[in-house]
């Protein structure tokens, strides 16, 4: 008589190798991980803010930077120069005008100067060729509605030329090009301001 068979028992799972799982990328693409970051950061430590990934063309740009300040400057005095000769029944009104933008003119040279030497430049505060080098020119303005007319165009010489800076800038230099964007909406306001005062105030 043959034996009953053995009861099989339950077969295990085969526990093969799992297959090794790539390693989760963090960082987007184009972001460095932390070791080439503070690799980077010893060289040319010298050269302070800007680092190498900063790809803009850094003497052009603290050439017009320098050619902006000097703009600033010059509208700074022809606005104080026009504060004080302001005469006429339009005069204290108008004055308050000039007096604010020559402070904001001086406060937007400010913010240049400063960037330049962040850039590794010098400010060119040279009085000997501010108006040679400025945009917008030095007018004296024969009267009230004369100093409103060319500080008017003057506002839209720095228009202009702000826009073609930032421009040029582009991505490359994203905080010059935020300091540029700052100083043309105020350019614009103070054009808008001027170009109500023609029309309303003084009329043509």
């Amino acid at each position: 008589m043959s034996k009953p068979a053995k009861p099989t028992k339950p077969s295990k799972p085969s526990r093969k190798s799992t297959p090794a799982v790539a390693p989760r990328q963090d960082r987007p693409s184009g972001i460095s991980d932390t070791a080439t970051l503070r690799a980077r950061a010893r060289k040319d430590i010298e050269d302070g803010a800007i680092t190498a990934t900063y790809s803009a063309d850094r003497k052009a740009v603290i050439k017009l930077l320098n050619d902006a300040l000097a703009t600033e400057y010059v509208c700074v005095l022809r606005y104080y120069r026009h504060y004080f000769m302001a005469k006429g029944m339009l005069a204290d009104s108008i004055k308050a005008e000039f007096l604010e933008h020559a402070q904001q003119e001086q406060a937007h040279a400010g913010k240049l100067a400063e960037r330049i030497v962040q850039l590794g430049g010098e400010p060119d505060l040279n009085p000997d060729t501010l108006t040679r080098r400025s945009h917008a020119q030095y007018k004296e303005g024969r009267d009230l509605r004369d100093m409103v007319r060319e500080n008017l165009i003057a506002e839209r010489i720095a228009i202009d030329s702000y826009r073609e800076m930032i421009n040029f800038v582009g991505d490359k230099d994203t905080t010059t090009k935020r300091i540029l964007e700052e100083i043309l909406a105020q350019e614009e306001e103070h054009a808008d301001e001027f170009a109500d005062l023609l029309e309303g105030w003084i009329g043509e």
